[in-house]
């Protein structure tokens, strides 16, 4: 059971140029239209599915989305629907809505990180509020995403040794100390720190410093004394 999802490429505008997109996992069809209709009066794009298995076999595009998940469906229940998408790396933000909803099971979907447990006959404005809620969750994580892997594909353009400088310095040691550390002149360090700040695109040390912190970058001294 794999979930396809298209991804619109790197350097790609078309997340920026497509509008979110609301899916809905609903079995019964005059619920699902309601839903299907209520977010298209208010502009959003809509995707229904009958069922979690005809949401999975499908191609999904990867772009800024939530999904309106009931929970008692047939075959996949919404609960086990939610565990599998986790299971597969996908983190659509869930707004899970039932007839038949109980503490439990309200607990184990948002430990789960579902955005919301409705119940029916929930307030429309409920929804879309939840709606407005999960979308901005997902395109906030994207956007995240997108500044990790732009800073990675400037960190991989550095030299080896550039990038052994930018830790040390991003760790806070003064020229001085990464040329102990690393067996080089000062003035070379200065050099290779120049370097460093142009390709990284960083405005000063503390932009480089928070650069590092997003990636993750930690001090290996044994790594650096073979640099």
């Amino acid at each position: 059971m794999t979930g396809r999802f298209d991804s619109p490429g790197e350097g790609s505008n078309a997340e920026a140029s497509t509008k979110a997109i609301v899916f809905v996992v609903e079995d019964d069809i005059s619920v699902r239209r309601s839903l299907t209709n209520l977010f298209q009066q208010v502009g959003l794009e809509v995707v229904a599915f009958g069922s979690a298995r005809e949401m999975l076999q499908s191609t999904i595009p990867d772009v800024t989305s939530c999904l309106v998940l009931d929970v008692r469906l047939p075959g996949l229940s919404g609960l086990d629907y939610q565990t599998e998408l986790a299971r597969l790396n996908i983190h659509i933000p869930i707004i899970f809505i039932t007839g038949h909803g109980d503490i439990p099971m309200t607990v184990k979907a948002m430990k789960g990180g579902a955005v919301d447990f409705l119940s029916k006959p929930f307030r429309d404005q409920e929804l879309l509020d939840a709606v407005v809620a999960a979308t901005e969750r997902d395109r906030k994580r994207r956007e995240a995403q997108r500044t990790v892997a732009n800073l990675q594909s400037l960190f991989e353009t550095l030299s080896p040794r550039e990038q052994a400088v930018m830790k040390l310095v991003a760790a806070g040691l003064m020229n001085k100390q990464v040329a102990g550390e690393l067996g080089l002149a000062e003035i070379t360090v200065k050099i290779y720190r120049g370097h460093v700040m142009k390709k990284m695109r960083a405005r000063s040390l503390a932009d480089l410093i928070r650069m590092s912190e997003t990636l993750g970058i930690r001090v290996d001294r044994s790594e650096q004394t073979q640099v």
